[in-house]
């Protein structure tokens, strides 16, 4: 498997628990300032499932309406939340951009929110990941697979470059 940026000794990976469960549109506009951070590896958002029939019950099988689940922009890429935003795990490859990052929140998060460092993310592959990416997987990919997932779900977002002013 090939050295990339996610599986050097010197990132540095965070995790932002908030007190409660983000808004989607709460969630957009803290999931979108961080795409912006110059540093940002990987970002990996986490929390219940939401889910979009009744499984159970007397309405088995009917749509839910759920109010969280709707659909978010980041960066050119429309994504449906399919999750009650919880935490939010960033694997980043300076302290600058962990100190941006904080700062964000503090103007963004109207209530407490827990911001720590430590290590979130996988270096190494699992069988999971073996079993859903295969052999050649993209390193950024490693330990975000949901093993109970019929399909692979994972949305990745590729920073857009930036264009010079000449053209």
């Amino acid at each position: 498997m090939s050295d990339s940026a996610s599986n050097k000794e010197d990132s540095i990976q965070i995790e932002i628990f908030p007190s409660r469960i983000l808004s989607p549109e709460t969630a957009q506009k803290l999931i979108g300032e961080i795409y912006k951070v110059d540093g940002v590896i990987r970002v990996m958002v986490q929390g219940n499932r939401l889910p979009d029939k009744v499984s159970a019950g007397p309405g088995t099988g009917e749509k839910v309406e759920h109010p969280l689940r709707k659909p978010i922009q980041i960066g050119d890429q429309v994504i449906e939340l399919k999750i009650c935003a919880g935490r939010i795990r960033i694997e980043l490859s300076n302290a600058e951009a962990k100190e941006a990052i904080r700062e964000l929140c503090e103007k963004l998060l109207p209530f407490p929110f827990e911001f720590r460092e430590g290590h979130f993310f996988r270096k190494k592959p699992t069988v999971t990941d073996y079993a859903k990416l295969g052999p050649e997987a993209d390193p950024r990919l490693l330990g975000m697979v949901d093993p109970k997932a019929k399909t692979n779900q994972l949305v990745f977002i590729e920073k857009q470059e930036k264009k010079d002013e000449d053209e």
